[in-house]
């Protein structure tokens, strides 16, 4: 179920795994260096999420 009337940036994923997450009221990035360059320049730690099977 939705909790946010605007997607974010995983809306334009293919992974269903991602995709249940594009309404979800984060600013989630996926795996890249737009998400590393992020954190290094807001010095803020990256979480990781592996999905679950």
């Amino acid at each position: 179920m939705p909790t946010n009337n605007k997607p974010n940036r995983l809306i334009a994923e293919k992974s269903p795994y991602l995709l249940q997450h594009a309404y979800n009221p984060v600013h989630w990035y996926t795996w890249s260096d737009e998400a590393f360059e992020k954190a290094k320049r807001e010095n803020k730690p990256v979480f990781v999420s592996i999905g679950y099977g």
